[in-house]
């Protein structure tokens, strides 16, 4: 009688620090894993590292493209790049030229 009084005793003092030890652990653990967590954080960080090289591709090949168009407009018209535009759109080159082709590859 005596040891099982004493069983409740000491269960009834240590439930407090148990509950809080599991209450530590379950907040550490989603800390790390959860959905907002170290884990996710990290891979949202990767994501965006991804999207900006990528962004940054895009916009050196966008710049490129802007200086060819701006080549074509009618106040700085560019005899040379006129000539080459109209000869890939229309295919024609002179008898004594060699044509070659480059496939853009991506």
């Amino acid at each position: 009688m005596k040891l099982s009084l004493e069983i409740r005793k000491r269960a009834k003092a240590s439930a407090g620090p148990i509950l809080g030890i599991l209450a530590v652990a379950y907040f550490s653990y989603h800390l790390v894993e959860g959905d907002r967590g170290l884990f996710a954080y990290l891979k949202l960080q990767h994501e965006i590292d991804k999207a900006d090289a990528i962004y940054q591709v895009t916009e050196i090949e966008k710049q490129a493209l802007e200086k060819r168009v701006s080549l074509l407009r009618p106040e700085n018209l560019d005899l040379d790049m006129l000539e080459e535009r109209a000869r890939d759109v229309l295919g024609i080159a002179h008898p004594d030229e060699i044509v070659i082709y480059r496939h853009k590859t991506q």
